[in-house]
């Protein structure tokens, strides 16, 4: 593969990122901004996240809000997601070792962010934990596991419920010929929002 063609398909990440350990798939800069956005988050936030993985998202999340505890099953990822919590210098950030499907012991928080298989298994557990007003939010690869998300949603009383998908595009800047690179990012989940 060329120069050029790699760089097109480069992945940029903020500085805090840089140079952390990679275990499992990460969800994106573009993900995790929509997700902020959406929601509404700040520095006065009590999040839950569950699926660490390699802790990119709660990095990115850990550097904004008050507190950021996230579930982990396997402890190899949580071992990761730990040592990268701390590389980037957050205190606020409690990394679990457990299975989320078995409940969520935190409430009254304003943001559950579910990136997992069987998030729809999670549901009623996020409606317990959340206060009211605050948001669900599962990141879901698959349209059906998406579908079963929001079914799931939907019996456990949430109200305001949405999906959507982010996809950015780069752009070849040029002299002449500013167009969009050939290569984008495209596809990586349906984001499901729902609020208490």
């Amino acid at each position: 593969m060329s120069k050029k063609r790699r760089e097109g398909l480069a992945i940029r990440l903020a500085p805090i990122l840089n140079g952390m350990k990679r275990g499992p798939a990460v969800i994106l800069p573009k993900d995790i901004g929509t997700v902020i956005g959406y929601t509404g988050i700040g520095k006065k936030s009590i999040v839950v996240e569950a699926g660490a993985g390699s802790g990119f998202a709660t990095v990115i999340l850990g550097n904004m809000v008050k507190k950021i505890t996230s579930y982990e099953w396997n402890e190899e990822f949580a071992n990761i997601a730990k040592e990268n919590a701390k590389r980037a210098g957050l205190r606020n950030v409690k990394i679990k070792l457990g299975d989320v499907r078995e409940g969520i012991e935190e409430k009254e928080v304003d943001l559950v962010l579910l990136d997992m298989p069987e998030a729809d298994k999670v549901v009623p557990h996020a409606h317990s934990a959340l206060k009211s007003g605050g948001f669900l939010v599962g990141f879901l690869p698959h349209f059906e596991q998406a579908k079963s998300f929001w079914m799931e949603c939907e019996k456990a009383g949430f109200g305001d419920k949405f999906m959507l998908e982010s996809i950015v595009r780069e752009y070849e800047v040029r002299e002449f010929g500013v167009r969009p690179k050939h290569i984008g990012l495209t596809h990586t989940a349906f984001l499901v929002f729902a609020r208490k």
